[in-house]
């Protein structure tokens, strides 16, 4: 994009804290009028994320995140004061599940614990004891993931004055003082009811935990609060700068920012793929499906931005790819992503492919290794050679991706048009096509910022820059992005 639009006096501008597994940004966010309008993003400041090994687990470094999304929002702060701007809002987006114990005092008792720590594995016959698993997906439509919250909590020894705060709504309290759990991130913690948009009390007694654990819900485009004073004076913010709710699980912003073509006499039923660390492969739909079938096949019934389900299932992503890089880096091999996946494109289809969805795969260790071992499970022989292993898990990336859609159409009922990818791997034009080519259907890519374009667009929703539902955000998504279009080429596998 040309050029930084200068918003009006009364407008002001929007900052996303969006911070994922590996990484975090605080960007500004500005809406355009006129015959430019759209949405336009600035990043000012990135910061590195990832897990550590503390006090016998992989934990996050929350009070080190913390402090980086201080210093953004002093960015952001100094960023629109230069330009003769007024930050309106924060909203706040990260990943699922992970939350941090305070106790009565606001003080965070442990640094939080990771996903991709193994202890929730040992809790899941414990649960299920108390409540089988056919009752749970009744309830709460939620995809069996060994390490979603009800599974984690079910390892806490001691939970007596204290609340779990997911990882945003964590962040936001520390803004503002204010306890709130945002209701897209509720739903995926396995303790929240997909019918009634409540937390399942039902299901806290049964695993005797307690019933004000959570804070109480509040929904996408709804004010936390505003800013304490030490935050306003360590950021430079003005103290009546608000923290407002917006789709806090990342992929629920994401999903916000889908640049779907649609009006209420023709919606085109679009697949969308939230291509990053994880994939988050899915339809969005009105209801949620809590069929047995449903369960079966794994899917969740996750909140969306206005009460629409993302139904959905999280799938293995580009963490294989990124893992790989790591350890080929650490041995010497420093190819470029693009030489690399250049060379992985010319090599013939069909090689050995693995389950990208498989447990064996989560946990950080030396990938290549553990994708050859997994092949040579399967009875092939996958060559140890970069581009070989690259090959590998696009085509196995896209090939889950194409059973996953189809069997979202055949639950929901429905039939997909085409198949948007947004985020990192939008920018994957090999997996972009091959998508296409495994699903038989048009893919649409992009954009990259989808998860902070939908994070800033409902918190100038909030804030009355615009206006309407969610399409009409995403005709503005689609405005002032660039997007690209890939045809099957190949018959579809």
């Amino acid at each position: 994009m040309s050029g930084i639009p200068k918003t009006d006096a009364d407008g002001g501008v929007f900052a996303a804290v969006d911070i994922g597994a590996s990484s975090g940004r605080v960007i500004l966010g500005r809406i355009k009028d006129g015959a430019e309008r759209g949405a336009e993003l600035e990043v000012v400041h990135r910061f590195p994320n990832g897990v550590v090994e503390l006090d016998g687990g992989l934990r996050w470094d929350f009070d080190a995140l913390f402090a980086e999304v201080l210093t953004g929002l002093a960015a952001a702060a100094r960023v629109a004061g230069e330009r003769g701007e007024t930050v309106t809002s924060i909203g706040i987006d990260t990943w699922a599940v992970d939350y941090g114990l305070v106790n009565k005092a606001g003080e965070l008792t442990a640094q939080p614990y990771s996903y991709r720590d193994d202890r929730g594995r040992a809790a899941v016959a414990t649960v299920h004891q108390k409540l089988d698993p056919a009752r749970l997906y009744g309830a709460t439509g939620l995809q069996f993931l060994q390490f979603s919250t009800l599974y984690q909590l079910a390892t806490e020894t001691d939970l007596d004055g204290v609340q779990a705060l997911l990882i945003p709504d964590l962040i936001a309290f520390l803004l503002t003082g204010q306890r709130r759990t945002e209701a897209t991130n509720a739903s995926t913690t396995g303790l929240f009811d997909a019918v009634a948009g409540e937390w399942a009390t039902e299901l806290l007694t049964a695993l005797g935990l307690p019933k004000d654990l959570f804070p109480p819900l509040i929904e996408p485009g709804e004010t936390v609060g505003s800013l304490l004073p030490d935050i306003a004076a360590r950021t430079g913010l003005d103290q009546a700068t608000k923290v407002v709710a917006v789709g806090s699980h990342d992929t629920a912003s994401a999903v916000a920012a889908v640049p779907a073509a649609a009006s209420a006499a023709n919606a085109e039923t679009f697949a969308y793929i939230s291509s990053g660390t994880w994939s988050l492969v899915g339809l969005e739909l009105e209801h949620p499906v809590l069929t047995e079938a449903s369960r079966e096949a794994n899917f969740t019934n996750e909140r969306g931005v206005d009460g629409t389900i993302r139904y959905l299932r999280n799938m293995g992503g580009l963490w294989l790819l990124s893992e790989c890089q790591r350890t080929w880096a650490q041995e010497g091999y420093t190819s470029e992503l693009n030489a690399l996946l250049t060379a992985a494109a010319a090599l013939p289809p069909g090689g050995p492919q693995i389950n990208p969805d498989d447990p064996y795969f989560i946990a950080p260790d030396n990938m290549p290794q553990r994708i050859r071992a997994a092949i040579r499970h399967t009875g092939d022989i996958l060559p140890n050679d970069p581009a070989a292993i690259t090959r590998c898990i696009m085509d196995s990336l896209a090939a889950g991706y194409a059973k996953t859609i189809v069997a979202a159409e055949r639950l929901a009922k429905c039939t997909v048009d085409v198949v948007h990818i947004v985020g990192g791997g939008s920018q994957n034009t090999l997996l972009c096509q091959l998508t296409a080519d495994a699903t038989g259907k048009p893919v649409i890519a992009g954009p990259v910022e989808a998860t902070a374009l939908g994070n800033v667009l409902v918190q100038a929703r909030a804030a009355g820059r615009v206006s309407g539902g969610l399409m009409d955000l995403r005709h503005l998504v689609a405005a002032s992005h660039q997007l690209r279009t890939f045809a099957p080429q190949l018959a579809k596998l």
